[in-house]
C-alpha cells in the first residue's frame, strides 16, 4: 500500500511540475518542429533506403572490396555501380604530384572491424614510396536538398526539397563498422614526393574484417618530369572565405589563439591547392546578412565624436599574416565598396552604439567617406608593404553602382587594383585589372585575350546556378576536374568560387541551406577535412598546370592536336546549347589524360617500346610522322640500354636521313662510354652504312 501511495504522490508531483504551480505549461515548443533526441550521436544520417533492394540478395555475403573510379558517386544504400570488379590500381604521376584513388567495400550482411593497410611502394631497383605518402579517408556521406547530377537547380528557397544523401566528406580513420545492405567508399591520396626517382613502384592496399579480407594490388609510374610546389602553380584560385565560421563552429572566442591555430589547418588545404587570394572585409556583413555565419568587418570603423574617422586593422592584419604564413601569398581581396543593399554599419564614438546607414556608391556621403578610407588604407597597405598585391573587390552589382564606385576609387587613385565577379560587360573591361565573370555570360576568347594582353587576369565563376559544370555535393565528381579543363580550354587565369568555408548548421552531417543548393556554400569541412569535390577541383587544377607546361614543349601536329581537344571542352559559345552531360565530360577529361607530348614523361617501358618502334620502322602509331634522324638520336639517348640491333637501326636511319655528323656528335658527347666506342666521329657513316647496312633482325 505504501508502495502504491508513493508512486500516486510521485506521479501527482510530476504532473504539477510539467503543468507549473498553477496548472499553465510555459515555454512549450511545438512537438513537429523538434527532432526527437538520438540516444548516441550520429556522425552521417542513415534513413536513407535502396531503389532495388532485390540487389542486395545476390551480392556475396561477407566483405567485398574493389577499386572504382574517383569520377562518380557511390551511394550508400545501393550496391556499387561497377562495370567490372577491379582489385589492381594502375596510374602515373608526376614528381610532386597527388594521386586520388577509391575502393568501395559492400556488403548484404553486417561486417565488423574494417581496417586498412597500405604497405610501402617499392620499384626494381629497391627505391621506394613509403606507405606514409599515402593518406587513407572514410568518406561520408551528408544531406543534400537535390538527387545526384541534377538537371534542375534554384538559386531560391529549397526547404521543401525532398532530401538525399551524397557521398561527399574525408574523415581520417583507423577502423570501422560496415551495416548490411550498405556501402563504404575509401579514398587514397598518394602525394610523390618531389625527389622521388622515375620507374614504377608496386606494392598492395590491404582491407582486412572479422568476415575476410581482400588484399589489393598497386602499380604506381613515376615520371621524369616535375610538377611545381602549389604556391608556384599558375592557376589562380580565389576561394571565398569567412574565417568568422570557424570560431562560431568551435566555440573559440574570433582571433585569439586557439582560433588562430585552427584556422592554420583551416587554410593550408586552400594554400596547398594553389590558392592565391586571401579574402578580407572592410564592412561588416557585405552580402546582406545571406550566409548562415555572417562576415565580420575585419577593419573597424569608427565615428569620432568630432565627426572624422579613425580605422583599426588589427584584424586585418593578423589574417592577412596568419594567411600568408600558411601560403597564399598571391593576393588580398577587400570586400568590399558595394555591399548589398549600400548597407555600412560603423561604430558611433559619441553614443557607443553601431549604427547601420546607405551610402550610396553615386552619392556625395559616399564619395566623402571612401576618399578618407581609401587614404587612410592605401598608406597602411604601402607601410605593409601589402598594396601591389591588393585588389578592391565587387561581386554582382548593378552597372549604375558599379560605374559609380570605379569613379570614385580611380579619381583617388589609379594606383588601386579592382576586381569584379559578375556577368561580363564590355563597358567595364577596361576598367578591371581583374576580372571574374560567370560562366554562363562569359567574354569571348577573343576578348580574353585582348585583356591578357593589357596585363588583365581573367578567372571564372560558377555559384548557385548554373546547374553544370559545378561543385555542389551532388554534382557528379568529374565536374570538379572538368573546371580546371574548361579555364584551360577557354583561356581563363583560373577559378573563382563563394565560398570555401560557408558553413551551414550542421556541416559535417548536413550540407543543405536554406536558400542554397547543398555545397554552393562551402567546399571543406569542420576539422580541415577535404571532400571529394574539392580534391577533385584541386585534379583540374593540376590538370591545368600540366597543359601549360606540356603546351610549352608542343609543336606542330601535337600542338594542333592539343588545341582540337581543348575546343571541345568549350563547344557552342552559347552556354545553354552546350551539352555537360556526365558520360561526355567524362570522355573528355580522359581523352586528354591520355595525350602524349613532346618531352611528356612516359615509363621505362613505354619509353622503350616507342624508342625502338621509332628506330625500326620510323613511325610510332599509323597516326605519326616518319621520324627524322634527330629524332632517332633522342630516341636512342632515352632507351635505358642500348642493343647492338638498335645501334644498326639507328646508324642506318641517321644515314638515310643524312643527319649531320656535328649533330650526332652532340648526342655522342651526352652518351655512354659504348655508344661512343661504336659510333665514334666520322665512322657513323663511313663504318655504320657499310656494315649496318646489313640484314637486321627486326625481332
Amino acid at each position: 500500500m505504501r508502495r502504491i501511495l508513493a508512486v500516486s504522490c510521485l506521479a501527482c508531483l510530476i504532473a504539477a511540475a510539467l503543468r507549473g504551480q498553477d496548472g499553465i505549461q510555459r515555454a512549450r515548443l511545438d512537438p513537429a518542429k523538434i527532432r526527437v533526441p538520438p540516444f548516441h550521436f550520429q556522425p552521417e544520417f542513415t534513413f536513407d533506403s535502396p531503389s532495388d533492394p532485390q540487389k542486395w540478395s545476390v551480392q556475396p555475403k561477407g566483405l567485398n572490396v574493389s577499386f572504382a573510379t574517383t569520377d562518380q558517386a557511390y551511394f550508400r544504400s545501393e550496391v556499387p555501380d561497377l562495370p567490372q570488379q577491379s582489385q589492381s590500381f594502375e596510374a602515373s604521376g608526376w614528381k610532386g604530384e597527388r594521386l586520388n584513388a577509391e575502393v568501395v567495400v559492400w556488403s548484404p550482411d553486417t561486417v565488423h572491424q574494417i581496417r586498412v593497410a597500405v604497405s610501402d611502394l617499392v620499384n626494381a631497383n629497391g627505391a621506394a614510396l613509403p606507405s606514409g605518402a599515402v593518406h587513407v579517408y572514410l568518406v561520408r556521406y551528408v544531406v543534400s536538398n537535390y538527387p545526384y547530377g541534377a538537371n534542375e537547380v534554384s538559386c531560391g528557397a529549397t526547404d521543401s526539397n525532398p532530401p538525399y544523401l551524397m557521398p561527399d566528406r574525408l574523415e581520417p580513420f583507423e577502423r570501422f563498422d560496415l551495416p548490411a545492405h550498405s556501402v563504404r567508399p575509401i579514398w587514397l591520396s598518394l602525394d610523390i614526393p618531389a625527389g622521388t626517382t622515375p620507374g614504377v613502384y608496386r606494392g598492395t592496399v590491404d582491407v582486412s574484417s572479422e568476415k575476410g579480407r581482400a588484399t589489393l594490388r598497386v602499380a604506381i609510374t613515376v615520371k621524369d618530369q616535375t610538377l611545381p610546389p602549389p604556391g608556384d602553380w599558375t592557376f589562380r584560385l580565389d576561394l571565398w572565405q569567412n574565417p568568422w565560421v570557424v570560431a562560431w563552429y568551435y566555440h573559440v572566442q574570433p582571433w585569439s589563439e586557439e582560433h588562430k591555430a585552427l584556422l592554420r589547418r583551416h587554410l593550408k588545404l586552400y594554400a596547398d591547392a594553389g590558392g592565391k587570394y586571401i579574402t578580407t572585409y572592410a564592412v561588416h556583413s557585405p552580402w546582406s546578412d545571406n550566409s548562415y555565419m555572417i562576415e565580420g568587418a575585419m577593419i573597424d570603423w569608427t565615428k569620432r565624436a568630432d565627426g572624422t574617422w579613425k580605422f583599426d586593422y588589427n584584424i586585418f592584419d593578423q589574417y592577412v599574416e596568419l594567411a600568408t604564413a600558411v601560403g597564399v601569398t598571391k593576393a588580398i581581396t577587400i570586400y568590399t565598396p558595394l555591399p548589398w543593399g549600400n548597407r555600412f554599419r560603423y561604430l558611433d564614438e559619441k553614443s557607443g552604439n553601431y549604427v547601420y546607414e546607405s551610402w550610396a556608391p553615386d552619392s556625395a556621403q559616399f564619395a566623402s567617406v571612401w576618399n578618407v578610407f581609401l587614404t587612410d588604407l592605401k598608406g597602411h597597405l604601402e607601410q605593409r608593404g601589402w598594396f601591389d598585391r591588393t585588389y578592391l573587390g565587387i561581386n554582382e552589382n548593378e552597372m549604375q553602382y558599379t560605374l559609380a564606385a570605379i569613379r570614385v576609387i580611380r579619381a583617388h587613385s589609379p594606383k588601386w587594383r579592382i576586381t569584379y565577379a559578375g556577368n561580363w560587360h564590355a563597358e567595364l573591361d577596361s576598367l578591371l585589372d581583374d576580372y571574374s565573370p560567370i560562366i554562363t555570360a562569359e567574354p569571348s576568347q577573343l576578348q580574353l585575350k585582348a585583356r591578357a594582353v593589357r596585363g588583365g587576369t581573367t578567372t571564372y565563376y560558377v555559384c548557385c546556378t548554373p546547374q553544370k559544370p559545378n561543385t555542389f555535393v551532388f554534382s557528379p565528381p568529374i565536374e570538379g576536374r572538368y573546371i580546371g579543363w574548361y579555364a584551360a580550354a577557354y583561356g581563363y587565369d583560373g577559378f573563382l568560387r563563394w565560398a570555401y568555408d560557408a558553413w551551414p548548421a550542421d556541416p559535417a552531417r548536413d550540407a543543405r541551406h536554406a536558400l542554397w543548393p547543398a555545397g554552393d556554400e562551402f567546399l571543406v569541412y569542420p576539422g580541415a577535412n577535404s571532400s571529394i569535390r574539392f580534391e577533385k577541383l584541386r585534379e583540374g587544377i593540376v590538370d591545368y598546370e600540366k597543359i601549360k607546361i606540356l603546351k610549352a614543349r608542343a609543336s606542330g601536329r601535337q600542338l594542333r592536336d592539343l588545341d582540337a581537344l581543348l575546343r571541345t571542352f568549350v563547344g557552342d559559345p552559347d552556354y545553354s546549347k552546350r551539352n555537360y552531360d556526365q558520360t561526355r565530360v567524362t570522355e573528355a577529361v580522359h581523352k586528354g589524360l591520355r595525350m602524349r607530348f613532346p618531352g611528356a614523361p612516359h615509363s621505362s617501358g613505354q619509353r622503350c617500346e616507342r624508342a625502338r618502334c621509332t628506330l625500326k620502322n620510323g613511325r610510332c602509331g599509323s597516326d605519326d610522322r616518319p621520324a627524322l634522324g634527330a629524332n632517332v638520336i633522342r630516341a636512342v639517348a632515352s632507351l635505358p640500354s642500348v642493343s647492338l640491333t638498335d645501334l644498326k637501326l639507328s646508324a642506318l636511319l641517321i644515314s638515310q636521313h643524312m643527319v649531320q655528323d656535328e649533330v650526332a656528335a652532340r648526342w655522342l658527347w651526352q652518351s655512354d662510354i659504348e655508344r661512343q666506342r661504336v659510333l665514334q666521329d666520322g665512322t657513323i657513316h663511313a663504318t655504320a652504312v657499310a656494315e649496318f647496312q646489313k640484314p637486321i633482325d627486326r625481332g
